[in-house]
């Protein structure tokens, strides 16, 4: 089987690459630098094929899409930077980024007949209520150009393609690129105490971990919605940090506050971003380990 990856340059391309050369596939990844830019511990950096491609040329996606003749597209490219999303000069590059981008990978997929994995977020939802999003519900309404421009890119794929995975993840964190746990250890350098949010509830996901179950999903035809988080309960960022703290040994206060008290976020931030995962195991599907197990291995792998 040969996989095309997008987005390797960030946290969860690297890490489906180093999946799929796990396994023996054929992974050839792209991004837009014109050679790989992530973390140079990747096996595929010295044994893997790159590519690179701006994915908002489309003309320049159906042309490497053609030549490569993939089995499945395993789309991880991303405009991610939500607050940045909201400044009015950057939302036109945001669209055509999570929007276009992703509807010219779909296009393409559609001529191959190949499978696609189009990875969203949790911000396609409203963010109300305590009730965990179910991956079938329709009842969006994204409180930021992010969510909605991620929304967009869901609506590409789903009604140009039948053979998709459209996979939702929250609170992201691996090795290759910036995260809340990496923040969260800086920070702690340089401050006794540190103020967190405690309203926004979910579940952290670890890219290693959720790599291997989209790897785990191209080699089935179970297509569809999925939400894909660690296990482990739901919990607010204050919890989190409390716990990244615990595990690395050190002291730093944390200070509970609510958004409201926080500020700061040009964009608005969901509360609930709880993902009702059940349809992993009812389809088959492996659930990922608990977020606490996660963070203890990524913390020895980051050391």
């Amino acid at each position: 089987m040969k996989i095309f990856v997008t987005g390797v340059a960030g946290q969860l391309g690297h890490d489906v690459m180093n999946e799929l050369a796990k396994r023996n596939y054929t992974g050839i990844g792209s991004d837009i630098a014109p050679t790989y830019s992530g973390v140079q511990d990747a096996s595929y950096v010295t044994t893997a094929e790159y590519i690179p491609l701006d994915i908002t040329d489309k003309n320049a996606v159906n042309s490497v899409l053609e030549k490569v003749k993939p089995d499945v597209v395993v789309h991880c490219a991303a405009w991610t930077a939500v607050d940045l999303a909201e400044d009015a000069d950057k939302q036109e590059k945001v669209r055509a980024i999570n929007a276009t981008g992703t509807e010219n990978i779909a296009l393409a997929c559609k001529k191959l007949n190949c499978k696609m994995v189009y990875i969203s977020t949790d911000y396609v939802f409203n963010g109300q209520g305590e009730i965990p999003w179910k991956p079938d519900c329709k009842d969006y309404q994204p409180l930021n150009v992010y969510g909605q421009t991620k929304l967009e890119g869901e609506l590409a794929v789903s009604q140009n393609l039948s053979k998709y995975f459209i996979v939702r993840i929250a609170w992201v964190f691996g090795k290759n690129g910036k995260n809340f746990i990496k923040t969260m250890l800086n920070v702690a350098k340089t401050h006794d105490t540190v103020r967190v949010v405690n309203d926004q509830i979910g579940t952290p996901t670890y890219t290693y971990d959720l790599s291997r179950l989209l790897v785990d999903m191209i080699e089935t035809e179970k297509y569809g919605y999925y939400h894909a988080t660690n296990e482990g309960g739901y919990i607010s960022w204050y919890d989190f940090t409390k716990e990244i703290y615990r595990q690395a040994g050190l002291k730093t206060q944390v200070i509970p506050v609510s958004t409201a008290e926080y500020g700061l976020s040009k964009a608005a931030r969901p509360f609930n971003s709880r993902l009702d995962k059940s349809k992993l195991l009812e389809n088959g599907f492996k659930p990922l380990p608990t977020w606490q197990d996660a963070l203890a291995r990524y913390l020895k792998e980051i050391e």
